[in-house]
């Protein structure tokens, strides 16, 4: 395993490459549109004439046709980018999703802005994973820490441009941003070479993108639902504890209105921080098992205190909130593990599905919260949920191989 307790600056410029930078910005425009629809659901569903009835339920309907897309391309998404290439992948998601965006920015019915968003998480299911699994391979083994942390942080920073971005234009405008930006980062796609791993792979016989091989026995699939398990604590604090962050504030007793919005905008706050530390500190203490371990530890701390301690002022809230988000900061890294779990012959086929899998749990998770929550309350629904997920998490790591420094040039 190589050293890592000092790294010269020579050795750090491979971080600040044209393919790392293009994929952080990458996920940057995949997240600002992945939660455009959340932010601009109410004022645009408003325009179109629904009631305040229709927008919750077909608003609901229109995000379920969004979350369908992203569970769909992450499975042919990431079998193209092992059969095709890491760039054909990054191509051709991004034109799918920009002008899905543009789209939605003239859409004047719901049946279509159903279906726009539908293709719109298609095309971003592409963006993350194929990323990830690029920068993984062109990096070498004592840099992939920092380099899917530096991913991740400036993609994370979307969010926070989106809150922000609809704070000053109105909501078709931001469609008409968002798709610009991702047709800008086209152009400097063309630039980006493909990945030297993946081109040796090619040259060979070597079956390539076959999901199927990625359960091909009772071991493959423990590996699969390990890679997914570590990250559900993630995506129930970004999906229940965030985004329903007002009705949370109002059962614990908050006097202050919270509005969801800023909620989600602070969580992502603290991810974007989160995430650069915890890759700091895999690299520090040259495991990829301890580092998330010790986030997700202190992420269930925060869930404690965001739920039983009684939190009256809405700054505290929202404070909990942002450093609960800086708990679950190691999305880039469990996105690497899987990226280190696979061979090159089906990398880009799990760590594309799995990063899309994880945000498609929202589909069980939230459900079961709102089944529970008449009986137990938001506060004792959610503790239920939040106790199932970490103890599938914890089961995940603690049986799972650890990864760190791992040479990545093999196939399955």
């Amino acid at each position: 395993m190589q050293d890592t307790t000092v790294l010269s600056s020579t050795s750090l410029r491979p971080l600040f490459t044209l393919p790392v930078i293009v994929a952080a910005l990458g996920y940057f425009v995949d997240v600002y549109d992945l939660l455009l629809f959340n932010i601009v659901r109410v004022p645009s569903l408003k325009d179109m004439g629904l009631s305040e009835a229709d927008i919750s339920l077909i608003g609901g309907r229109i995000l379920n046709f969004q979350q369908a897309g992203l569970l769909l391309g992450g499975i042919l998404w990431g079998i193209l980018g092992d059969k095709r290439g890491r760039l054909s992948v990054l191509f051709g998601s991004i034109i799918t999703y920009s002008l899905a965006n543009i789209a939605c920015g003239f859409v004047q019915d719901p049946e279509q802005y159903a279906w726009l968003r539908f293709v719109a998480g298609f095309g971003l299911a592409g963006e993350l994973g194929a990323g990830i699994t690029l920068v993984s391979e062109i990096l070498p083994p004592h840099l992939r820490g920092y380099g899917s942390s530096l991913v991740a942080s400036v993609g994370l920073l979307g969010a926070v441009v989106a809150y922000f971005t609809v704070t000053l234009f109105d909501w078709r405008t931001t469609y008409f941003i968002g798709g610009g930006l991702g047709l800008g980062l086209l152009l400097l796609r063309i630039s980006v070479l493909e990945s030297g791993m993946f081109k040796r792979v090619q040259g060979t016989n070597v079956s390539r993108g076959n999901f199927w091989a990625l359960f091909r026995d009772w071991p493959s699939m423990l590996r699969y639902l390990r890679c997914m398990g570590i990250a559900l604590p993630t995506y129930l604090v970004i999906g229940i504890l965030a985004t329903f962050s007002n009705e949370f504030g109002k059962a614990v007793g908050v006097q202050e209105a919270i509005q969801p919005g800023r909620g989600v905008m602070f969580t992502y706050i603290g991810i974007v921080a989160g995430d650069l530390f915890s890759g700091i500190l895999s690299q520090w203490l040259q495991s990829r098992r301890k580092a998330v371990g010790l986030m997700m530890a202190f992420t269930f701390v925060c869930i404690v205190l965001y739920l039983f301690t009684g939190i009256t002022s809405a700054s505290t809230f929202y404070s909990v909130l942002l450093v609960m988000g800086f708990g679950i900061g190691y999305i880039a890294m469990f996105l690497t593990i899987a990226a280190e779990s696979y061979g090159t012959n089906l990398r880009a086929t799990a760590t594309t599905s799995i990063a899309n899998n994880v945000r498609a749990t929202t589909l069980l998770t939230i459900p079961a919260f709102q089944v529970m929550k008449p009986t137990l309350g938001a506060v004792g629904s959610v503790a239920i949920v939040a106790l199932v997920c970490f103890l599938l998490a914890i089961w995940s790591l603690v049986t799972m191989e650890e990864t760190f420094g791992k040479d990545l040039d093999y196939s399955e």
